[in-house]
């Protein structure tokens, strides 16, 4: 959900989904990386940053195509003075309705609606 909080979604979150192209069994280098920078590895895929954010590693995306082809939609947005590509909404959007868990589902009608909002405001 960060990144559609970054696009004006007026919802929370506890942690930030990163999605990573590397088959999911290369997770190591990953960890191997978020350690030496200071994290702390608390499951397979996810970590503690120094100032406890927490931080989701995804290898892949129900619902979505590659990440290859998620990339070239993505929004770039000014996030801690760098700028980051994320999921524009509506990959947000797919990907929620193709999960189906309920905290998914329920955030459904509030993206829909900034989307909407969004798309009238042109």
């Amino acid at each position: 959900m960060t990144a559609a909080i970054l696009q004006g979604v007026p919802a929370t979150t506890l942690d930030t989904d990163l999605w990573i192209d590397l088959p999911e069994r290369q997770y190591v280098k990953v960890l191997d990386l978020c350690q030496r920078l200071g994290a702390t590895i608390l499951a397979r895929t996810v970590v503690a940053l120094s100032d406890d954010t927490l931080v989701n590693f995804l290898y892949r995306i129900d619902g979505l195509r590659s990440f290859a082809s998620e990339f070239k939609k993505a929004v770039r947005i000014e996030l801690h003075g760098a700028r980051v590509a994320v999921l524009p909404l509506q990959s947000i959007i797919k990907s929620k309705t193709a999960i189906r868990r309920p905290k998914d589902i329920a955030h459904l009608p509030l993206l829909e609606e900034v989307l909407r909002l969004k798309n009238r405001a042109g």
